[in-house]
C-alpha cells in the first residue's frame, strides 16, 4: 500500500493551554474565532488573559472549521462552548460561527489583536492572509484609523507561498530560511498571478536556477508588492506584522529592507491575532451586557 503524498504548503497545526489559569475562577470566559480562507484560529481568554488556543487548517464548511478549532482548543481543559460568557466570530467565514454572538471584520480584529500581542505603541499592522493582504493603522487602543487592501490576486499572499511549496517539494515552514540562502538576491519573479507566477517559478527551475534562488525570487517579489501597499497606505512606526506570513523569516526581512524599518517581535504567535482581536471584543461586550443588567 502506498504511502499517502507529502502535503508540502500544510502548516502544522497546534493547539496550547495555560495550567496556571482556573477558568472556573474566571469572571468572563470570552472566545474569538478567525476564520480565514486557509486557516482556522480559536481563543479563549479568561479574564483578559489568554488561556488557551486552537490553530487548524480551513475546510470546505466555514461553521465546521470553526467548531475544529474551537474544540481543539478546548481539548482536555474540561472547559466547553456552552461555558462562553460571549464569543465573537472573524475573518473570511465570520457570519458562519455557529455559536458566535456577533462578527467583526478582521480589519478591527487584527488591528485590536495585534494591539495586544506587540503592545500599544504599534501604528501599522500588516496582516498577510491566505487569499488577500491588508495594510491598517492604528491608535494605541487597537482602533483602526485607515485601511487599505492588496487588488492583485493569490501571488501577494500565504496561499501563494503554499503554491510554491508544492511545487518546490519543500514544507512551507522552511521556505523562509531557504530563500535567505543566496549569495546575491536574484530579480523578484513579474507575475501577479498565482497561476502565472507558479508558471514562471517552474521555468526557472528548469533554466537551472537552484531552489533556493527560484524561492528568494518569488519571496523578493511578494515582499515588493506588500511594501507597494504599505506605501499607499502611509506607514507609520511601530510597525507589525500578523498571520502566517509572519513566521516567515525570509518574507519579513526583505519587507522591513523594501520599508526600511525593523518589525516589531511576536510575544505571542502572530497568526492568532485575529483571533485574539476578536475574544478581546467579545470580552468588552460581554461586560457591556453585565452592566446593562445591574
Amino acid at each position: 500500500m502506498s504511502e499517502p503524498a507529502k502535503e508540502f504548503w500544510r502548516w502544522t497545526e497546534s493547539r496550547w493551554s495555560d495550567p496556571a489559569i482556573d477558568w472556573q475562577a474566571g469572571g468572563i470566559l470570552a472566545g474569538g474565532v478567525d476564520v480565514g480562507s486557509v486557516s482556522s484560529q480559536a481563543v479563549v481568554l479568561v479574564d483578559g488573559r489568554l488561556f488557551c488556543y486552537g490553530n487548524t487548517r480551513t475546510g470546505s464548511s466555514s461553521p465546521d472549521s470553526a467548531v475544529k478549532a474551537m474544540s481543539l482548543a478546548l481539548k482536555d481543559t474540561g472547559l466547553s462552548v456552552e461555558n462562553l460568557h460571549y464569543t465573537v466570530g472573524t475573518g473570511y467565514g465570520r457570519v458562519n460561527v455557529p455559536f458566535a454572538k456577533r462578527s467583526i471584520t478582521e480589519i478591527a480584529c487584527h488591528a485590536r489583536g495585534a494591539n495586544w500581542i506587540y503592545g500599544p505603541a504599534v501604528r501599522t499592522v500588516l496582516d498577510m492572509g491566505g487569499q488577500d493582504c491588508k495594510a491598517i493603522r492604528c491608535d494605541d487602543k487597537g482602533k483602526v484609523v485607515n485601511f487599505i487592501m492588496n487588488d492583485k490576486c493569490a501571488a501577494g499572499t500565504g496561499r501563494g507561498m503554499e503554491v510554491l511549496a508544492d511545487l518546490m517539494q519543500v514544507p512551507i515552514t522552511e521556505l523562509g530560511e531557504l530563500s535567505l540562502q543566496v549569495a546575491e538576491e536574484p530579480p523578484p519573479v513579474s507575475s501577479h498571478c498565482v497561476v502565472f507566477a507558479k508558471s514562471e517559478a517552474a521555468g526557472l527551475l528548469r533554466g537551472g536556477w537552484p531552489m533556493e534562488k527560484v524561492i528568494a525570487a518569488y519571496s523578493a517579489a511578494m515582499a515588493r508588492r506588500v511594501a507597494g501597499l504599505l506605501e499607499r497606505l502611509g506607514m507609520e512606526k511601530e510597525f507589525a506584522i500578523t498571520g502566517g506570513i509572519a513566521k516567515n523569516r525570509g518574507m519579513v526581512e526583505r519587507i522591513e529592507k523594501e520599508m526600511g524599518v525593523k518589525a516589531l517581535e511576536a510575544g505571542q504567535d502572530p497568526q492568532l491575532a485575529g483571533a485574539i482581536g476578536a475574544a478581546l471584543f467579545a470580552n468588552a461586550l460581554a461586560e457591556k451586557e453585565r452592566k446593562k443588567k445591574s
